[in-house]
């Protein structure tokens, strides 16, 4: 009983709205299903975005410096919001050059990620678990080290591929979630007046 409680309390009102939660779910799984069959576009999308975000921010910066007068860093945020601006401008007008460096950053990110959770699992192989960090680093390791030597086509696709990866990964967890919460909710019992 202690057990439900807990569990009840984590969910929340979560059982009460199962079903849209549930819905929720199928949607990122449906989404994430259509973008693993168009993970180049997904790519380009989500390089064009990040290009606007930084025009954006650039802008953004530009204003804040010459907004306050007399402060002594107007200077360094004009410098900030113009490279902003730049940067943003280069990933619009060539998103495909863009992704092709972001993905090799990402390949030579996750090989580092790999080497240094495979470094603290030797120096935890005392302890009981220390295989599951040693198998993380050796499996983000390769992973980074496979897109690394596909490297520039990988450009092209990794990055949608792993947006399209993450929303199918969250679809799922939404299911579970939901179906866990309609699972409490039928276990609760019944609250009318019988009399």
């Amino acid at each position: 009983m202690r057990n439900q409680d807990a569990i009840e309390g984590a969910l929340g009102d979560l059982s009460e709205n199962w079903g849209w939660f549930l819905a929720l779910g199928v949607v990122f799984v449906l989404l994430g299903t259509i973008g693993l069959g168009m993970s180049a576009f997904l790519t380009l999308v989500s390089v064009l975005y990040f290009g606007i975000i930084l025009v954006i921010g650039g802008a953004a910066q530009m204003i804040h410096a010459f907004k306050g007068k007399g402060w002594r860093g107007v200077m360094p945020s004009a410098i900030t919001g113009v490279l902003y601006l730049v940067a943003g401008i280069s990933v619009i007008r060539n998103p495909l050059a863009a992704s092709t460096l972001l993905t090799l950053m990402l390949a030579l990110a996750l090989i580092g990620i790999g080497f240094a959770r495979i470094w603290m699992a030797v120096q935890h192989r005392g302890t009981s678990q220390w295989i599951w960090p040693l198998l993380g680093g050796l499996a983000t390791a390769l992973f980074g080290i496979v897109i690394l030597a596909r490297w520039p086509v990988s450009g092209l696709r990794v990055i949608g591929l792993l947006i399209a990866i993450d929303l199918v990964i969250n679809g799922w967890s939404c299911i579970a979630l939901a179906l866990a919460a309609r699972s409490v909710r039928a276990n609760q019992p019944a609250t009318g007046n019988e009399d």
